[in-house]
């Protein structure tokens, strides 16, 4: 933190109690803040996310209005604007740039709508990544059916070592699908029986398919969690629901 030269900037959320322990033991640079209580705040115009007004030291900046869902998403926003302001972007040009912003690929896209079910392609690929993509969706879509498809594919989601974080992180999904690969070092079903909301676990892309043309009905939003190529589950998911 002390390497930071003094005319840069330190960026952090007022949420992190660690961060602001570090900053307390020695920072040379200027700080400001995000979130409850910070400099740089949001007021929620829409629950999932997609637009929220900007306000900066109390003083309204602008409203975003975008694609993107999730408050991690507004969070990013929030320090986007802040580090764009401190090089000479005021905040109203980079609310039009945000507002403007067409997400990446493999966040929260949309790649079929079959039958008036929808499937959706998302990177998320550990517990809290996997919880706040649900969380934007389920703001998104209300009482709407959330079918969650996951696969652990990371080497860390492999080696095991985020599963106890796993049974909550599906909470806002109606039902989880869990991939349990043969290389698969430590219980899946074992964890998936934590769960609070039904879930099943399938060793092939196949059984995935199966059990989701079973139980996905019209209405049906179904999300595709994985950073790897899931064996081209999306397109053979999408293929089997016409």
């Amino acid at each position: 933190m002390r390497t930071i030269p003094s005319e840069g900037l330190v960026i952090h959320p007022t949420t992190e109690p660690a961060l602001q322990r570090v900053i307390e033991m020695g920072c040379w640079t200027p700080v400001q803040t995000t979130g409850a209580g910070g400099q740089w705040q949001v007021k929620l115009l829409s629950e999932d996310g997609s637009k929220f007004e900007v306000l900066f030291d109390g003083e309204a900046q602008g409203i975003v209005d975008w694609d993107m869902t999730g408050q991690h998403n507004v969070a990013n926003a929030l320090v986007t604007l802040a580090a764009a302001r401190h090089v000479g972007v005021v905040p109203s040009m980079g609310i039009a740039a945000l507002s403007a912003f067409k997400s990446v690929k493999r966040r929260m896209e949309k790649v079929a709508d079959v039958n008036g079910i929808s499937i959706y392609d998302d990177f998320a690929h550990h517990p809290t990544a996997i919880a706040t993509t649900l969380d934007g969706l389920r703001k998104r879509v209300g009482d709407a059916p959330i079918i969650a498809i996951i696969e652990p594919r990371s080497n860390s989601m492999k080696l095991g070592a985020h599963r106890d974080g796993l049974p909550e992180s599906v909470n806002d999904a109606d039902e989880a699908v869990w991939y349990a690969p043969a290389n698969l070092g430590w219980d899946l079903p074992g964890i998936a029986a934590l769960c609070t909301v039904p879930s099943t676990v399938c060793d092939s892309i196949e059984g995935i398919i199966e059990h989701v043309r079973q139980q996905a009905k019209p209405g049906t939003h179904v999300v595709v969690m994985s950073n790897g190529g899931f064996g081209g589950l999306h397109g053979k998911l999408a293929e089997a629901l016409k």
